[in-house]
């Protein structure tokens, strides 16, 4: 009987012999599989830039110093916006709900997120982020037939101009 080395060579000889038979008979490998397996979650691949890009997004180290000023309009947003750093951090360590992201980034301007790159003792770049949730999101939507034009809300300088931006009456309206 085969044990150690000898063994660990004939397991992976026998894997590569699997492997190429599978892909002789025309079994799925590679993008289209990836479809088949991630497809249903909702989950879309990645380029080989954007894997090299994921790397720079994970530098926050939670110091709140982006969710300065945001108040306003993490309120205007009735709970689709909970502050950057919230986005930032579910972004940047997994797969997020790209359609959750891109809404609450909505209530972002990108002239907003480049001033919070400034700020950030880290050099977090927000800007980019917000364009791979937003391609993302775009790319899902596409493919699940439900495209829908993309914005940025504004925030207008009262609370009942930011409820109004989002479509929504203000207190004491209709």
């Amino acid at each position: 009987m085969l044990s150690g080395r000898a063994l660990a060579l004939v397991i992976l000889a026998w894997s590569l012999v699997k492997v190429l038979f599978a892909r002789l008979g025309g079994r799925k490998t590679g993008l289209a599989l990836f479809h088949d397996n991630y497809d249903a979650d909702r989950l879309p691949p990645l380029t080989a830039g954007e894997r090299e890009e994921l790397t720079s997004f994970s530098s926050c180290i939670a110091c709140g110093r982006c969710d300065a000023g945001e108040a306003e309009r993490i309120a205007a947003s009735r709970g689709a916006y909970p502050g950057l750093m919230a986005v930032v951090l579910a972004s940047a360590r997994s797969m997020p709900d790209f359609d959750a992201a891109a809404l609450a980034l909505r209530h972002v301007p990108d002239e907003v997120l480049e001033q919070k790159e400034a700020i950030c003792p880290t050099g977090v770049p927000f800007r980019a982020i917000a364009r791979f949730i937003r391609a993302k999101a775009d790319f899902i939507a596409a493919a699940d037939g439900n495209a829908l034009p993309r914005r940025h809300l504004p925030l207008a300088a009262t609370s009942g101009g930011a409820a109004m931006a989002l479509g929504q009456p203000a207190q004491g309206e209709g």
